[in-house]
C-alpha cells in the first residue's frame, strides 16, 4: 500500500511520500538508542513540563489537525476535533500522575525481614525504544494513549503509522519536537509493513505495541516472541450490546445509534452485535432502525455530517461482502444495506441494521468495520450471555439493565475486557483498556498501561 493521503470522500490522492530507506532507518534507530540513554535519567518534573507543553500545543492545533484527520481517513470533522481534545486531556493526565503511578513500592516489612533483608523496594524503570504499530481509525488517539505513558515512564517511541494517514503521523513527531522533547525521543517512521520485522528484531528496540487487525497482531507477536520481547496487542472487536426488559429501551436505542456509528462505525470498541430480550425486541428494533435511518450521511468536513465515508475503497468492499452474504443466507434488512444515493464519488455506505442473523453467516463471526449493526433476539438472560460470548473477540461490552442480579451475572460471565452498564463503551486515561481472546492482551491507559513498558525491579538490601 502506498504511503499517501487519499481523501475517502472523493478518492483524490492529495499527497504521496517515499518510504524511508535502510540508511535513514538506521540513523533513526541509532538516534532512539542514544536519546534513551540520557532521557531515561530526566526527572518526572521535566518530563511533565514537556508533556504539558505538547498537550497545550495540541489544544491550539485542534482545528488544523482535525481537518487533516478528516481528509486522511474520513471521520466527521467534529469528531476529529474531539479526538484531538481527548488526546490533550490524556497527556495532561499522565503528566500530572506518572510520578505517583511509578513511585517506588515498599513490600510489607515482615516479608522483607523474613527474606533476610533490612529493606526491600520495587521500582519501575523504563525499557528503552518501543515500536508502536498503529492504525488509521483514531490516528491521534491510538498513538497518544501509547506515547503519553511511555514517554512519561522514560521510554522513547518509534511510530510506524498506517500508510493512509502520513500527515497525521508526521504531525505527531513534530508536536513532540515543538514541545521540546529531545531529538530522537519520538520519531515517525514512514515505512511499509514489510519493514516492521527487521526493526522489531533490532536489539535496540526493546518492546512493541500494536493496535490493528488480528493478522497484523499475529505477525508482530510472532516476531516479538521469537526475539523474546514484550508486546501489547489491541486487536479487533465485535462488542455485544445487550438490552434487558428493565432497561430504558428508548434511551438504549438512541445510545445504540451513536455506539454503532461513532467514527463512521470504524471502531474496535463500537457496539456491533445488538442482543435484545424478546419482551422489548420489537420496540428497540423500531427505535434503533429509525435512528439509524435518520442519520445524515455526507461530506465529513461539513459540521452537521454524522456519518462520513469508509476510510478505503477496500474497506467498503469488505463490508458490502459481509452484508451481501448475510442477506443471501436469509438476513432481513431493516434499513440501509446499500450504497447511499447521491455519492458517486467516495467510499460511502448507508447506516444498516440486519436481523434474523444465523451462525452460518460470515457476519455472525467476523468484525463489521463500518456502520452496519446486527440485531439478535434473546429469550432470556442465559441466551443473551451465550450470544454475547459467541464470538472470537472479547474487547468490550455494553449491557442495559436495572436489575442488580443481572448486573452481577453479566460482570461474572461476559468474556470481555470491559462491561459498560446503561451507557456505551468509551476509553478514559484513568481506566485500563484492553481485551481477551482474539482481541489481544495487555492493557493501555491507567497505571496498568504505564507499567506495561517498565522493568519492574526488586531492590533487596541485606540486613
Amino acid at each position: 500500500m502506498a504511503i499517501a493521503t487519499v481523501n475517502p470522500a472523493n478518492g483524490e490522492t492529495l499527497k504521496t511520500y517515499d518510504a524511508l530507506g535502510a540508511e535513514e532507518i538506521e540513523r533513526r534507530l541509532a538516534a532512539a538508542e542514544a536519546t534513551f540513554r540520557s532521557y531515561r535519567t530526566t526527572s518526572f518534573a521535566e518530563r511533565a513540563r514537556l508533556m504539558h507543553r505538547a498537550a497545550e500545543l495540541l489544544e491550539q492545533d485542534q482545528d488544523e489537525i482535525g481537518r487533516v484527520m478528516t481528509v486522511e481517513m474520513g471521520k466527521p470533522v467534529k469528531q476529529a476535533r474531539a479526538e484531538a481534545a481527548k488526546c490533550a486531556k490524556a497527556m495532561h493526565w499522565y503528566a500530572d500522575r506518572a510520578e505517583g503511578l511509578l513511585a517506588d513500592e515498599h513490600p510489607d516489612a515482615a516479608d522483607a525481614k523474613d527474606s533476610g533483608a533490612s529493606r526491600v523496594l520495587v521500582c519501575y524503570r523504563p525499557l528503552g525504544p518501543v515500536l508502536a504499530v498503529m492504525p488509521w481509525n483514531f490516528p491521534l488517539w491510538q498513538v497518544v494513549r501509547f506515547a503519553a505513558p511511555a514517554l512519561m515512564a522514560g521510554n522513547v517511541g518509534l511510530l510506524k503509522h498506517a500508510s493512509n494517514v502520513p500527515q497525521t503521523a508526521l504531525y505527531l513527531e513534530d508536536l513532540f519536537r515543538r514541545a521540546g522533547f529531545p531529538e530522537g525521543c519520538f520519531q515517525t517512521l514512514l515505512i511499509g509493513s514489510g519493514a516492521v520485522e527487521d526493526i522489531l528484531r533490532d536489539p535496540r528496540v526493546k518492546a512493541a505495541t500494536l493496535t490493528g487487525s488480528e493478522p497484523a497482531g499475529r505477525a508482530v507477536a510472532s516476531v516479538a516472541g521469537d526475539e523474546v520481547k514484550k508486546t501489547v496487542l489491541e486487536l479487533g472487536g465485535s462488542d455485544p450490546y445487550v438490552v434487558m426488559p428493565s432497561a430504558d429501551v428508548e434511551r438504549a436505542a438512541r445510545t445504540a445509534v451513536t455506539a454503532r456509528v461513532q467514527n463512521n462505525g470504524q471502531s474496535c470498541i463500537a457496539a456491533k452485535r445488538f442482543i435484545v430480550h424478546t419482551d422489548v425486541f420489537d420496540t428497540f428494533a423500531q427505535h434503533f432502525a429509525d435512528g439509524m435511518r435518520a442519520l445524515k450521511v455526507g461530506d465529513p468536513l461539513e459540521e452537521d455530517t454524522e456519518v462520513g465515508p469508509l476510510s478505503t475503497e477496500q474497506g467498503r468492499t469488505d463490508l458490502e461482502e459481509l452484508v451481501d452474504d448475510a442477506v443471501e443466507n436469509g438476513a432481513t434488512v431493516l434499513c440501509g444495506g446499500e450504497r447511499p444515493d447521491g455519492f458517486s464519488d467516495g467510499w460511502y455506505y448507508a447506516p444498516t441494521v440486519l436481523t434474523d442473523i444465523t451462525p452460518e453467516m460470515r457476519i455472525h463471526q467476523e468484525e463489521t468495520f463500518g456502520p452496519v449493526a446486527t440485531l439478535y433476539r434473546a429469550a432470556d438472560l442465559d441466551e443473551a450471555v451465550a450470544i454475547a460470548n459467541d464470538t472470537p473477540f472479547g474487547l468490550s461490552s455494553n449491557v442495559w439493565t436495572r436489575d442488580e442480579a443481572e448486573v452481577e451475572r453479566f460482570v461474572r460471565d461476559i468474556e470481555a475486557g470491559g462491561v459498560f452498564f446503561n451507557g456505551m463503551t468509551a476509553s478514559h486515561p484513568a481506566f485500563p483498556f484492553g481485551g481477551e481472546k482474539r482481541s489481544g492482551y495487555g492493557r493501555e491507559l491507567s497505571e496498568h498501561g504505564i507499567r506495561e513498558f517498565c522493568n519492574i525491579t526488586t531492590v533487596w538490601h541485606g540486613a
